[in-house]
């Protein structure tokens, strides 16, 4: 007998495990949904092996488990997506993500496309390059950038990037050792410790992972953290200038840090990924500081110099004179790391960055960055005027907005839905950002002005 007539059946909002979460509101509990003509139904049985997915015998990384959610930045890309869903005719600004929005200058796209085109000829052809990068590269960047600062070329080591050369050297480190971080910093610190299996489990009252050293970084104390309050770190990530507070060290600062290290015999990862945009007499290197290259290693990028976010090219930096505890040097384990797990940076983007540090390049980098500058000026007297307490913007291209007594991912929220612009919660890049949200002024001058006249509506 078939059913000919409508009926209704109740579903329970919350009875399904196959309903995703929703902010749709039932008022009852139940909802009652029309329901067409149907035949006579069957229930048939089907075989536990069936609705099972095979299985390898291979257990998971334990450490992969222990970490929180997704990277942050890949989960601000999908909520910024799922709010173009939701408004598909809204114009979204994206000032979250740390990604480069001007051209690449022509004098450094003209080297590359040179050697591009020479790959096509006999004369022209290169294979397999030295994995730590090409000679006349590496002379370049020791002496742009540590002319007399007893950095030789050899020292260098060029990369598809920091971010890539931060887990490599976490591979050189392993697993036994204890890691300290700024707090906030770049989560890729904290991450790849994760992953390499330094640090205990995810502790949910502090919001931090067990084993990590979080030197908390404050506008009260100058983003720069009380050293004599932490226990003996190993390894010591610190980024300046800060990503995300946009801090640089200034010069007592960073001596402080190489004398820690040696009291405590430690070795500092000092990331000079923003290095370009400081504008003060503060360091641009840690090598700047007497007695770093028995302490320390720089790593650094193309990317926000000259647009080389997707081209990738990088460098670190690790002394002759940094030594394990045994004596053996640094540098000859990390160049078995690149030759086991790199096979170098492309001959094509080395090409650009030999351009980069040509004359006429140098002056190109510094008016792409001088051009990122103007914007975090234009986004700094925005929030200024709003009553809102700034940080950062002088020597970064990055805004620290403090919102206090409020949740970062909230205000991300309130900003993405009222202004349809992306910036970035603080909490992301740790405890310490909470309450913060951070502004990126990488973006195109029509589009940080247009953004700023929505934050001016917002918070008028």
């Amino acid at each position: 007998m078939s059913i000919t007539q409508n009926f209704t059946t109740p579903i329970s909002s919350s009875s399904s495990a196959f309903l995703a979460p929703s902010s749709f509101n039932s008022r009852g509990g139940h909802v009652s949904l029309p329901v067409k003509s149907l035949g006579i139904c069957k229930c048939v049985a089907t075989p536990q092996e069936a609705e099972t997915a095979y299985k390898t015998r291979v257990i998971r990384n334990p450490n992969m488990g222990k970490l929180q959610a997704g990277y942050l930045f890949p989960e601000i890309a999908r909520r910024r997506n799922a709010h173009l869903l939701k408004y598909p005719d809204a114009k979204v600004i994206s000032l979250g993500i740390g990604d480069t929005t001007e051209p690449i200058p022509e004098v450094i796209t003209d080297a590359m496309s040179k050697r591009s085109y020479a790959l096509s000829t006999i004369e022209g052809y290169s294979g397999y390059g030295a994995e730590q990068g090409e000679k006349p590269l590496r002379r370049a960047i020791a002496s742009t950038f540590y002319n007399e600062l007893g950095i030789e070329e050899d020292d260098i080591f060029v990369s598809d990037g920091a971010k890539c050369d931060i887990s490599r050297l976490q591979i050189v480190f392993g697993s036994d050792v204890k890691m300290a971080v700024q707090d906030p910093s770049y989560p890729a610190y904290v991450d790849s410790s994760v992953i390499m299996g330094q640090t205990g489990f995810y502790q949910k009252d502090v919001q931090k992972f067990a084993n990590i050293e979080y030197m908390r970084c404050t506008p009260e104390n100058g983003f720069f953290p009380d050293l004599s309050s932490i226990s003996r770190p190993d390894i010591i990530f610190f980024c300046s200038p800060n990503n995300p507070t946009g801090a640089a060290a200034t010069r007592k600062q960073l001596t402080q840090l190489v004398q820690f290290a040696k009291d405590n015999g430690s070795i500092v990862i000092h990331d000079s990924a923003y290095a370009m945009y400081i504008s003060g007499d503060n360091p641009r290197s840690i090598f700047e500081i007497p007695g770093a290259k028995e302490v320390a290693i720089e790593t650094s990028s193309f990317s926000k110099y000259a647009g080389f976010t997707g081209v990738r090219l990088g460098w670190t930096v690790i002394p002759k004179q940094l030594l394990f505890s045994d004596g053996f040097p640094v540098a000859k384990d990390f160049n078995r790391i690149v030759c086991t797990c790199f096979n170098g940076a492309s001959n094509i983007s080395q090409a650009g960055g030999l351009a980069c540090l040509s004359p006429e390049g140098l002056k190109a980098m510094r008016d792409v960055v001088g051009f990122y500058k103007e914007n975090t000026n234009i986004i700094v007297e925005t929030f200024d005027s709003l009553g809102f307490k700034v940080y950062g913007g002088k020597d970064a291209p990055y805004v620290w907005v403090h919102f206090p007594g409020r949740s970062s991912w909230d205000v991300f929220s309130e900003i993405l839905e009222k202004t349809h612009v992306v910036t970035t919660p603080g909490s992301g890049f740790g405890p310490g950002g909470e309450g913060f949200v951070r502004v990126s002024a990488f973006g195109h001058r029509e589009n940080i002005l247009e953004a700023c006249r929505r934050f001016k509506q917002l918070y008028k």
